[in-house]
């Protein structure tokens, strides 16, 4: 059986011309951490780079893309607004929805994005150069303001269980501001059917020094792009420590956990397609829990 996972290391991280994918830009080199060559269906992850005085032109894509930016700033012009993002930021660009990106300021801007689904190199990448959407005057992300309610921001402030009062949050307090914490973990929603999409989901994930995730599994796949600190993980079995830069898949199917290393580490996560209302973990402490009952019952 071939690997269901991909483990990259951010040493061996690849910027090269995305072709088809973004036609017509300059300045633009991306990491292709997971593609279809990997076995992935839903997922196309990487990393996108951005040069000064560089531009992608306007275009559409038949899948659905999400990012969130991890350095420098950049444009995104859509019909719904023209945004400067800046680190921090996130958003998602649904399907057919024309958009170009144009750099600003005078260093590179980087951004992590997924696209759901895979995008495929036999149709031209999914994507298509269309008429130029004229730029209006840039504005900020503002979470509070529903004109432009495809992006958003997160801040290391809005991942500390002891900061979720009112008074600290940007928003009145709702399932759109909400922390989920368990189990030593953290997690923090950005990219959702709340803000607009409908095949992926993007968030934030948080260990502290004892967090755990024991062997379990999904009916979809995960991608994880490590952002501070260490994490020991393993994949079907196999161990693999992975550090700031790191980028890792888990295809359906894979067994996979994630321990901390006595210190806190975080991550960006994505899982394509969206979960299922229902059974979207399988546990393997919790099916062997009833392999012992069965065999007390014999």
């Amino acid at each position: 059986m071939s690997a269901r996972f991909v483990v990259r290391a951010a040493s061996d991280a690849e910027y090269a011309d995305p072709g088809d994918l973004a036609p017509g830009s300059v300045g633009l080199t991306r990491w292709a951490a997971v593609t279809e060559d990997d076995g992935a269906v839903h997922t196309g992850f990487g990393i996108s780079r951005l040069a000064p005085g560089g531009t992608v032109p306007t275009h559409v894509h038949s899948f659905e893309e999400s990012f969130h930016v991890l350095e420098g700033s950049v444009i995104l012009v859509t019909p719904e607004a023209t945004v400067e993002l800046v680190a921090g930021d996130y958003g998602v660009v649904p399907i057919g929805v024309p958009h170009s990106w144009h750099a600003t300021g005078s260093a590179d801007a980087a951004w992590s994005d997924v696209f759901s689904p895979v995008p495929r190199a036999a149709h031209g990448y999914d994507t298509y150069l269309v008429a130029p959407i004229p730029a209006g005057e840039p504005v900020k992300v503002d979470a509070r303001d529903p004109r432009t309610r495809s992006f958003g921001a997160i801040t290391a402030q809005q991942m500390d269980p002891s900061r979720q009062s009112q008074k600290n949050l940007a928003q009145s307090a709702s399932m759109r501001t909400a922390l989920l914490v368990y189990s030593g973990i953290s997690l923090k929603m950005m990219v959702d059917s709340d803000l607009g999409a409908v095949l992926a989901t993007m968030f934030m994930v948080q260990y502290e020094p004892d967090g755990v995730a024991g062997p379990h599994d999904h009916p979809l796949e995960e991608a994880y792009l490590i952002t501070e600190g260490e994490v020991d993980a393993t994949f079907d079995g196999q161990p693999f420590r992975l550090g700031v830069g790191d980028i890792a898949w888990a295809g359906v199917g894979c067994v996979h956990s994630f321990a901390a290393t006595g210190a806190p580490v975080r991550w960006l996560e994505t899982q394509s397609p969206q979960m299922p209302a229902r059974h979207a973990y399988r546990f393997a402490r919790d099916w062997n829990y009833l392999i012992d009952k069965l065999e007390e019952q014999q």
